[in-house]
């Protein structure tokens, strides 16, 4: 299949840590592959997108929210666990159903009630909002 978010999502790099995209801001194919064996996983396209142009980037992997690494995938109630809050209160999944769906819808559980709420954006959209929103937040800190 051809890439479809690849190039969206290395233009953050440059786009909100003024650094050109480097190679090891992502991980190899086979590097990914070895790390889903471990999860036992499978996961949509955009995810596999993502991981492969910014899975090695710590600055955006655990900018406000931490986004799990590859082989920390796990699919429970239904739905494909990638990314916590801080406090853990919140996980956020796509259905495990819909992991053929290059870009699925995201959904948010409140780990206090098990209760899940779809976000109402794929994974692409998800991410790429959730980065805007993180550091438009960040830019007066940064200015002081």
């Amino acid at each position: 299949m051809a890439e479809m978010f690849l190039e969206k999502f290395r233009s953050l790099v440059p786009q909100y840590l003024d650094d050109a995209w480097q190679p090891e801001d992502g991980l190899t194919s086979r590097e990914l592959n070895e790390a889903l064996e471990v999860s036992g996983v499978d996961i949509p396209l955009a995810l596999r997108e993502f991981y492969l142009a910014l899975g090695g980037c710590e600055d955006l992997m655990e900018a406000y929210y931490y986004i799990w690494d590859p082989e920390e995938l796990e699919i429970e109630d239904g739905y494909l666990l990638f990314m916590e809050d801080e406090e853990e209160k919140y996980v956020w999944g796509v259905r495990a159903d819909q992991l053929d769906v290059p870009d699925p819808i995201v959904h948010r559980r409140l780990n206090a009630r098990g209760t899940w709420k779809s976000e109402e954006g794929t994974f692409s959209e998800y991410v790429l909002d959730m980065f805007e929103w993180v550091f438009e937040e960040l830019e007066p800190e940064l200015g002081d």
